[in-house]
């Protein structure tokens, strides 16, 4: 997930400095939607590895 993330991060650079703001403000809105899925299931793994009584 967190991959993916970076991809349409540097995807997003790349496009805005050749000037396709277009697909460069798309791809920034993509890279922000899955960073927080991303955090989301990190905390949710988290918790539930705590409550288990496993390390993490």
């Amino acid at each position: 997930m967190l991959h993916w993330t970076i991809t349409f991060l540097i995807l997003a650079l790349i496009a805005g400095l050749l000037g396709f703001t277009g697909i460069a403000g798309a791809a920034v809105g993509v890279a922000k939607i899955l960073f927080f899925v991303f955090l989301v299931l990190l905390v949710i793994s988290a918790l539930s590895n705590a409550l288990r009584g496993k390390a993490p």
